[in-house]
């Protein structure tokens, strides 16, 4: 039995059509694709990255990085309670370890991560392979399967390939919040060869195009399938969001009946609010938006 067998995953996620009069009017069809439903603790995106990795590390330690609120942490953490291996957190911000826990970092020790925190310096070159070999070793896990920054690698792109097959002639466009980049690359190379993929960046700076270039090329040897970025809609970076995105993400909940979150998906579906308006998504189709959290 494999890792994906014993997490009980609800593939493929359901493929929903609302009614949206935002996205009508410019004669466009609204599809969700909710990835969110997955499974309740490894939501979306995280389980599709994830399961490749622990398949790899074949019941080694995993060793992972993330921020005092990183998604990933909490479903790297889970993953190790469900399965039973060891899991280890390495935390961007060093003076974190004097201060009580946040509900995110608390929930990764409840469900028994350990938790080693540095400092932001060297969190930036963690990459560096003397830099992640002295935090194996600082960290005590020197024989742990490391796992990148938001699970983005080239198993966890392959993983991904899935997400692309199972919209494979459902959309004309698909739309993705993007964090490092992992599942768009993986997701634009499952669809079709008319399909494009659109990645709405929650994050600043203008480096993402390049790092989903690498994973692809490390997970397939170049570039595959249709895809760009639009830059416009990270609401001030990472983990930030704004009275205006609030507000549109509540009308979209009494819309729809749903809830919206907020680092991700609501930017992602104002962006494609947008994008419609603007035409960016032709007339006569359909948009798919994917929702990872």
């Amino acid at each position: 039995m494999t890792s994906a067998d014993i997490l009980t995953p609800r593939l493929p996620s359901p493929l929903q059509e609302v009614t949206d009069d935002r996205f009508a009017r410019h004669g466009v069809r609204l599809l969700l694709k909710r990835d969110d439903l997955i499974h309740p603790e490894l939501i979306g995106n995280k389980w599709r990255k994830l399961v490749p990795n622990i398949e790899a590390a074949a019941g080694r330690p995993v060793l992972t990085f993330g921020g005092a609120y990183s998604n990933h942490l909490r479903a790297t953490a889970a993953a190790g309670r469900l399965l039973g291996f060891p899991t280890v957190g390495v935390v961007r911000g060093e003076e974190l370890a004097a201060r009580p826990l946040n509900p995110s970092l608390a929930r990764c020790v409840a469900d028994g991560m350990r938790l080693h925190f540095v400092d932001r310096s060297t969190y930036r070159r963690k990459a560096e392979p003397q830099v992640l070999a002295g935090l194996l070793r600082a960290a005590g896990a020197e024989d742990a399967y490391v796992v990148p920054e938001g699970g983005s690698n080239a198993a966890a792109v392959r993983g991904c390939l899935a997400l692309g097959a199972e919209l494979r002639g459902q959309a004309d466009v698909v739309g993705i919040a993007c964090g490092t980049g992992g599942t768009l690359a993986g997701l634009a190379a499952g669809l079709g060869a008319r399909q494009r993929a659109v990645g709405v960046p929650v994050l600043r700076g203008g480096f993402l195009a390049g790092e989903i270039q690498r994973l692809q090329a490390e997970a397939f040897g170049g570039r595959r399938g249709r895809w760009s970025l639009d830059e416009r809609f990270h609401f001030g970076g990472y983990g930030r969001t704004t009275p205006e995105l609030d507000a549109f993400a509540e009308d979209f909940e009494e819309r729809h009946g749903m809830r919206v979150e907020r680092l991700y998906v609501a930017k992602l579906l104002y962006g494609l609010v947008e994008l419609a308006r603007e035409g960016g998504l032709g007339r006569g189709g359909a948009v798919a938006a994917v929702l990872t959290a």
